[in-house]
């Protein structure tokens, strides 16, 4: 079993494996600025032949208005750039790719994240339900978010412009948006989410739109092939759940697949979430897009390799096992080579969302 093991192409980059890492937040940027910390666990994983072969950054805020968790990372002012670029050059520096994955939350924001304390925005007045975790740390119901009218749309796709002109100042290698768990491009094209009846609203093509155009000013910075893009057609909360998710998410990749964009990055199901019944498996996109297919959610070696292997995708993108095994590839690696009890590090879900190294920068590798 050595397909995951091999190497492939990325746009202008050659990858030494196809093991990639999930976008994780962990809520380790006060004020919303990349330090230190985090430049030491994004290195830790950054080798290409031990840890991974590209990293996909935590969710990264476009704009205040996109924020929706407490000390998470943005990509709008310079404090935040040059957080960032310490993060990217010690990455580099591992021998690493690093692409910025662009996040505006939407509806699932709160009032106390909102600047003046205006309510969250997003396709339509629905409350997505649920807590918000407020930047004090208290948890408060969500709310009924804003509806965004037709005229401030062309001003939020800037804002995915100027965060991934941001990336490239900082030193990303490329960027992926967030189009994914029920999101802000994820409410524009779900039927749940979506009651407009607008130009962004109605029809597939309309309430894809405001994806469409997020990706498009993407890919005015950055070209295609160094811009991916993140969808989830089957996890959400009851709030998003699309009606016809394949006719939906067809639809969309096709579209992506006509932008030649780098990367599509579809997530299959986890057992703990609201799904589709029954799944979507990700081969259902297979004959839609042609590039290069990354998908994610709860993956073992042998499935991961197993996927490859049956080309139902190009790579896989794992997260909590990277979060716990910043040597995860060299572990992987032990595996191929028919050895029984590889040890794991189990990840510790009370450290995911806390502060400081425990849980995040402590993780042993093998041997030490």
């Amino acid at each position: 079993m050595l397909e995951l093991l091999s190497s492939m192409k990325l746009g202008p980059y050659e990858l030494a494996t196809r093991v990639v890492m999930a976008p994780l937040t962990r809520c380790r940027s006060p004020m919303g600025v990349p330090n230190t910390m985090n430049a030491e666990y994004y290195a830790q994983r950054a080798d290409p032949h031990t840890g991974c072969a590209l990293i996909i950054s935590e969710a990264t805020m476009i704009s205040p208005q996109g924020g929706g968790y407490p000390d998470t990372p943005g990509l709008y002012n310079d404090a935040q750039v040059a957080g960032w670029r310490l993060v990217a050059s010690a990455v580099h520096a591992r021998g690493g790719r690093i692409y910025a994955q662009l996040w505006h939350v939407g509806s699932i924001s709160h009032p106390d994240f909102q600047p003046g304390g205006e309510l969250p925005v997003s396709a339509s007045a629905i409350n997505p339900g649920g807590e918000a975790r407020t930047p004090a740390g208290a948890r408060k119901p969500r709310v009924a978010p804003r509806a965004l009218s037709a005229s401030e749309i062309p001003g939020i796709i800037q804002d995915y412009a100027h965060a991934a002109r941001r990336a490239m100042d900082a030193g990303f290698d490329g960027v992926e948006l967030h189009g994914a768990n029920g999101y802000l491009p994820h409410q524009f094209l779900s039927d749940a989410s979506n009651k407009r009846t607008d130009d962004f609203g109605g029809s597939i093509e309309n309430r894809a739109r405001f994806m469409l155009m997020a990706a498009d000013a993407c890919i005015s910075v950055w070209g295609p092939s160094r811009v991916g893009v993140r969808l989830s057609p089957n996890t959400g909360s009851p709030a998003i759940m699309d009606s016809d998710p394949v006719a939906t998410f067809s639809y969309v990749v096709s579209r992506l697949a006509e932008r030649n964009v780098g990367y599509l990055h579809i997530m299959e199901t986890v057992p703990t979430w609201p799904s589709v019944t029954p799944p979507i498996p990700v081969r259902t996109f297979r004959p839609l897009y042609k590039g290069v297919l990354i998908t994610n959610a709860g993956f073992t070696f042998e499935k991961a390799d197993g996927y490859v292997r049956g080309g139902d995708c190009d790579a896989v993108a794992f997260g909590r096992a990277l979060l716990a095994n910043p040597d995860l590839t060299a572990r992987f690696r032990r595996l191929a080579k028919g050895e029984k009890e590889v040890p794991m590090n189990e990840p510790k879900p009370e450290t995911f969302y806390s502060a400081g190294p425990e849980g995040y920068t402590d993780y042993p590798t093998l041997g030490h």
